[in-house]
Order: structure tokens, then sequence, then C-alpha cells
């Protein structure tokens, strides 16, 4: 960390203000986005995340955008040491069409003066509307299944069709209906589903439409959820504290469900280890958790814990490190 904050005063009291301002681009991981050609009234945004890698605390002051077909928000300004934010892009589809473009400029004040730069460019079609401009279910609960319907617009000709909606997520099924054909426009109302065991959380994919046009065969549509678990795990993130390379530690985890439910394995790798029951039918399960520190570094591990209950997983992080 000494390193890190040595390098950050160096770069601000010897170089270019373009290289000084480095420390800050380091903070993202990714610093420009194509949205591809997407449906006029579509939601469509892109989340760019950060991270302070620093000692110091971070403090956002405003983001501006160059071009107003794009709106920028913060999603936290105020960040401790390896916490995150986002800097979310809305793209404006309902009152731009075209190919679009925009700079989005993120202001940093604190611990010093910084700007970094962020990219975003896109096509709005004026052929292709979605009504609503996304799939968006709100919150929902984990065990049960939901579905909204999104009727979809296409005005140019009469022979234009979907050919296929394509996801990679097994939680999301769709079902179109038979094209409504009246003059050179046509419409589609298509069911979308969110299935029953979906990571909880904020659930946040895309369906891609295949159609026959040759010019532009693709027109991505957002689906976004916030799924309520049905199994909670407490903390959710945890944190085994500083530990000697070669040396144990013990902490618990209180994993808890609306009704009884069995934990049939928890899936993580060889350095931690959980002490429980899977025999054992109850509401809320007290784990103790055993961390041995293998080798020094800090230790972040994402870890799964499957349950009897209706099939549904969930997954917390457990961190450490070890001196």
């Amino acid at each position: 960390m000494r390193t890190q904050i040595l390098a950050l005063l160096l770069a601000l009291a010897f170089s270019p203000v373009s290289h000084a301002q480095e420390w800050a681009r380091k903070m993202f991981g990714e610093r420009a986005h194509d949205f591809g050609t997407v449906a006029r009234g579509a939601h469509v945004e892109y989340r760019f995340v950060f991270e302070n890698m620093y000692k110091e605390n971070v403090h956002i002051a405003y983001v501006r955008s160059s071009c107003g077909c794009t709106e920028p928000t913060v999603t936290k300004r105020n960040l401790k040491t390896w916490e995150k934010s986002e800097i979310v892009a809305k793209f404006n589809t309902r009152s731009f069409t075209g190919h679009r473009k925009a700079t989005l400029t993120v202001t940093i004040d604190k611990p010093f003066y910084a700007e970094v730069q962020l990219n975003v460019k896109g096509h709005i079609r004026g052929d292709v509307v979605f009504r609503p401009g996304s799939a968006r279910f709100g919150e929902i609960d984990q065990t049960v299944a939901v579905e909204k319907t999104i009727q979809v617009q296409f005005a140019g000709r009469p022979s234009w069709r979907i050919e296929d909606v394509r996801s990679g997520n097994k939680f999301l099924e769709v079902e179109l209906s038979e094209p409504k054909v009246a003059g050179r426009r046509v419409t589609y109302n298509m069911t979308v589903r969110v299935l029953l065991g979906a990571p909880a959380g904020f659930f946040r994919d895309q369906l891609l439409l295949i159609t026959n046009d040759r010019s532009s065969k693709s027109i991505p549509m957002t689906v976004e959820a916030k799924v309520k678990p049905a199994i909670e795990v407490s903390p959710n993130v945890l944190f085994m504290g500083i530990v000697a390379e070669g040396e144990t530690t013990a902490k618990k985890l209180l994993i808890r469900g609306k009704e009884p439910f069995r934990i049939v394995r928890i899936e993580c790798d060889g350095c931690f280890e959980f002490e429980f029951d899977p025999e054992n039918s109850k509401k809320i399960h007290f784990v103790p958790v055993t961390f041995t520190a293998n080798e020094t570094g800090k230790v972040k591990k994402t870890i799964r814990v499957v349950t009897d209950y209706k099939g549904i997983e969930t997954e917390f992080i457990a961190r450490a490190d070890v001196k």
C-alpha cells in the first residue's frame, strides 16, 4: 500500500497533468463502451465499474456528458479503500436516433483533483420500437417465476420478421406471438419470464432479437429485476481478518430461510472449511468457518451454498489478509 501511495504522490509532483491523472484512470476497468444497434425507446445503459485501490478516501465531485444522447449518474460518490462504485451511462433512445457518441467526464476532487474520460457510442434505430423500453420487473421473489409482455413494433416493410430470441441465461425464457401485419407495420408481443431460482440480488441481462434484416440482424433488449433471496447468508462478505501465514482462524456464518431447509453442500476450495449437518432441516443454521492461511497475500473467494429448498443456491464472499 505504501508503494501505491508513494507512486501516486510522485506522479502528482513531477509529471505532466495527463500522466499525473493516470492514478485516477487506473481505478476503472474499462473506459469505453459500444452500445451497438438498439431500438428506439429501448432502456439502454452501461455501468463503468471503478474501485478505490488507494489508502485515502476518493470523492467524485460530478460527472458531465458532451452530448444529450447520454445521461451519466454515479451510484456512490464517497469511496473508502477497496470500495467500488459505478458510473451509469444511460443512452437516450427516446429523443435521439441514428449514430450517437458521447464523452463522459468524471471529476474527482479528493484526495487530489483529477478527471477521467469515458467514451460511449451506439446506433439508435428509428424503425424499431419497444413498448415498454425494457423488461423491468422490479422486486421479485426468488421462489416464484414472473413474466412481462413487451410489444415490439417495426415500421418499414411487411416481410420483416423476428427469427429467434437468444440468451445465455438459463433463468430467462421467452415466448413470441405470431406477427401482426398492418400495411408496412409489423407487431409482435414478446412474453419474457424470469424463472424460479434466479440468483438473488440485482439481476441484469440482455435478450438478443435476431431478425431477417440483412443490414442489422440483431437488436438487444434489457431485462432487469431485484431478486429477493429465499436463503440469506450473514454476513454476505465474511472477513476472516489479518492472519499470519500457517495460522488458522475461525468465525461463524448465519444462513437463514423462510422455511426449514437442509444445507446439501458448501462449495469452495481447500483454504476454507465448513461444519454443518446435511441431514438437519431448520430455518436458521449457524455454520462454523475455519480458514487456514497457506500463503501470503490477499484471499478472496466466492462460496456457493446449495440447499434442498426448491433447488435454491446462494453465494457469498469470503476474504482474508495473510501476512
